[in-house]
């Protein structure tokens, strides 16, 4: 059965080709975790527009899901490896992250410390007048 308009397929060679060539970190990259992350954020898209008019296509949405897995496990490499690759790819993409709870304790310890030292300086500066 040929594939009509709407209906869920792969993405084409030259899509692929056009996203790894915007995304690569090097001339003979194909796999790097940026690529990945590009190329599967691209098939979600299409995914997700599949199953806005094919909403009992379960098989799809079972392969949406884990599509969205991967790419949140990749997501999660890429921040532990190289937190400035991460910030740009996600404004790049559009991707919204959620942060764990580990995280919005760690930004608040370091807004607590910030705090503190802002203090600090303040106690100095008044001392010193």
């Amino acid at each position: 059965m040929p594939l009509g308009e709407g209906q869920a397929k792969m993405l084409d060679k030259n899509k692929k080709e056009k996203i790894i060539a915007k995304y690569k970190t090097h001339s003979s990259d194909t796999g790097s975790s940026q690529v990945q992350i590009a190329i599967l954020t691209e098939e979600i898209k299409e995914l997700t527009k599949h199953l806005k008019t094919h909403k009992k296509d379960f098989s799809s949405r079972r392969g949406l899901l884990k599509k969205v897995a991967e790419r949140r496990r990749l997501l999660s490499y890429l921040r532990r490896e190289d937190e400035k690759e991460f910030d740009k790819i996600v404004k790049d993409l559009k991707i919204k992250v959620v942060r764990t709870e580990e995280e919005k304790k760690a930004d608040l310890e370091e807004a607590e410390l910030l705090a503190e030292a802002d203090q600090e300086v303040l106690a100095t500066a008044e001392s010193e007048e």
